[in-house]
């Protein structure tokens, strides 16, 4: 088992940043990896980024490449989300998952675990 908090979302102004984290208990954290996703109002849930158990391999969602950057902490058992350039269309539930892989995966079915999800809204 995996329990997933994540902390750091809010409101912040166009071309600004927020750094999300994802704190994990549970199963060891570095023999996982970890993925972030978002979900707007009436839209699915979408692949934000993702990396791998030891942090040499990340992957990102077209939509935020070169502003976002994943990283993680296995000492501290934490992951984070770093977004920089923030845009109005950022503005959605930000969820930190985790999958029973070691390597990366993006499709959310592929995620057995699940945070509560924290709101991000960027005001134009």
């Amino acid at each position: 088992q995996v329990q997933l908090v994540e902390s750091g979302g809010g409101l912040v102004q166009a071309g600004g940043s927020l750094r999300l984290s994802c704190a994990a208990s549970g199963r060891t954290f570095s023999s996982y990896s970890l993925g972030w996703f978002r979900q707007a109002p009436g839209k699915e849930r979408e692949f934000v980024a993702a990396i791998s158990w030891g942090g040499t391999t990340t992957r990102y969602g077209d939509s935020v490449k070169g502003r976002f950057t994943i990283s993680r902490d296995n000492a501290k058992n934490t992951a984070y989300l770093q977004m920089n350039s923030l845009k109005a269309e950022d503005t959605a539930v930000y969820y930190c998952a985790a999958p029973t892989k070691y390597y990366i995966v993006v499709a959310p079915g592929e995620y057995d675990y699940w945070g509560q999800g924290t709101q991000v809204t960027v005001s134009s």
